[in-house]
């Protein structure tokens, strides 16, 4: 192996975006995709690198946007992805990830302004803003499987760690819905891809709207849930922090955005042997989850009957969702709510995040959110052992679900559920609540009550 597979090895092991922690794998192949003028001293590039795991000999393919300089660069330093040598520099270079770098990224942001169509890297621009390419950027520290930065005020430019050739579905949803008029995304500026020599291109980054002062739903949500256990004479209801408008305000703006993709996106209505699938697709689901959290035994039974059930509901319409909804990707505006992230599951193969589902999923996904939310709450204002309020408290975290639940559903749904409506529902809500309880138990495990909790009402 060369000093540079050496090095991108070690970077990319180490990197917060990097899926595979603590699985071995080897850098196999790195492939230069073009360079990006950047109109300084400064050489940026992107590669794209091909890993091989150990364990099972499956291989993915990793974005590794570059900064090269002759010297070192200290302010640079936490960035440091290696040192070897640049043939096209004519000599040796100091390599750093660009999405820390500002002059490197200046580069991209010139290159979405004004897209050279003749180079190997294509740059794609809707109509309808002007880019401020003075703006510095600003990497975002938070993020995980991607690389966010903000231009100023005035663009936001996801970087895809993780590729797959093929399209996108953040980058394919923004911009149906950017391109229909709707309002409550960000709207979609451009797309970074490069043609394959056959076959569907490699997508890269995408550049959208900057909404800066927006207000997370997540934690909308749980200061909601904090105002009310400050509230100890009041219900939820009552008190100034009541999210059940919210709640409403979210439910109607998803119908809104299930009705243009359903218009926009292929749909069709699954056969009775696709609801079989689903079925059995959910079953299995518990029956891998009963190997990590035993603790599901005593519901399993009831559980299977529930997702039985979801094999005798017919004429489901199917068609493009979000994927992996919940509060979390969600955002309050002045304006209304946005909804983000339509990557869908990340751990997810692309050629299963694109297929369609019905969209009683992504309703099931910000239930569980909702119901999420005031037990995170309740369990972070835990006092202690002899803590004489707990009790208060669970009581007041179920009515703040109860109410806000149902709050998003009856403005979502706008009429009494269907009685097979109500089947998949059920259904899409356990298999959620199965996932956290494997997730909690690999990552929280003094948190998988939160789940069981559920699921034990959901079991019957």
């Amino acid at each position: 192996m060369s000093q540079s597979f050496e090095a991108l090895k070690t970077f990319i092991e180490s990197a917060r975006w990097f899926g595979g922690k603590g699985r071995p794998f080897e850098v196999t192949d790195v492939r230069r995709l073009g360079w990006v003028e950047t109109g300084t001293p400064t050489r940026a590039a992107i590669d794209v690198v091909t890993l091989v795991y150990d364990d099972d000999g499956t291989s993915e393919l990793y974005q590794l946007p570059l900064a090269f300089y002759a010297e070192r660069e200290e302010r640079l330093d936490h960035a440091f992805v290696g040192w070897w040598e640049e043939p096209e520099l004519g000599g040796y270079a100091h390599v750093y990830d660009a999405p820390h770098d500002r002059e490197a990224m200046a580069g991209w942001l010139a290159a979405f302004d004004q897209p050279d169509a003749g180079g190997p890297l294509e740059w794609h621009r809707l109509p309808g803003h002007d880019l401020d390419t003075e703006a510095h950027s600003t990497l975002f520290s938070g993020e995980q499987s991607n690389s966010s930065l903000a231009f100023g005020d005035d663009a936001l430019l996801k970087v895809f760690r993780k590729v797959t050739p093929g399209v996108n579905p953040d980058i394919a949803v923004h911009r149906v819905l950017t391109e229909a008029g709707s309002t409550h995304v960000a709207h979609l500026y451009g797309w970074l891809e490069v043609a394959a020599d056959s076959g569907p291109p490699l997508q890269l980054a995408m550049l959208q709207q900057f909404l800066r002062t927006a207000s997370d739903g997540w934690e909308s949500a749980l200061a909601s849930v904090r105002n009310l256990f400050a509230e100890a004479d009041l219900h939820a209801n009552e008190v100034g922090g009541d999210f059940a408008g919210e709640a409403a305000r979210l439910g109607e703006s998803l119908a809104e955005v299930h009705q243009v993709l359903a218009e926009h996106f292929p749909t069709h209505v699954r056969t009775a042997e696709q609801q079989a699938e689903l079925a059995t697709a959910m079953t299995g689901r518990l029956d891998a989850a009963l190997d990590v959290v035993p603790e599901l035994a005593k519901y399993a039974d009831g559980l299977r009957a529930t997702y039985a059930a979801v094999a005798d509901v017919a004429g489901v319409q199917v068609q493009q969702v979000h994927g992996d909804l919940h509060l979390g990707q969600t955002l309050r505006t002045v304006k209304g709510w946005k909804i983000v992230d339509f990557e869908g599951e990340p751990a997810k193969p692309l050629a299963e995040r694109v297929l369609p589902d019905s969209p009683w999923r992504d309703v099931a996904g910000m239930l569980r959110s909702f119901d999420y939310a005031p037990r995170v709450a309740e369990r972070t204002a835990a006092q202690g052992a002899d803590d004489t309020g707990a009790e208060q408290r669970a009581y007041r975290a179920a009515e703040w679900a109860e109410r806000n639940c149902e709050a998003f559903l009856s403005a979502y749904a706008g009429r009494e559920l269907t009685p097979d409506e109500q089947t998949l529902l059920d259904a899409y809500v356990a298999d959620k609540a199965v996932y956290e309880t494997v997730y909690e138990a690999r990552n929280r495990p003094t948190w998988v009550p939160v789940p069981l909790t559920a699921i034990e009402r959901l079991a019957g």
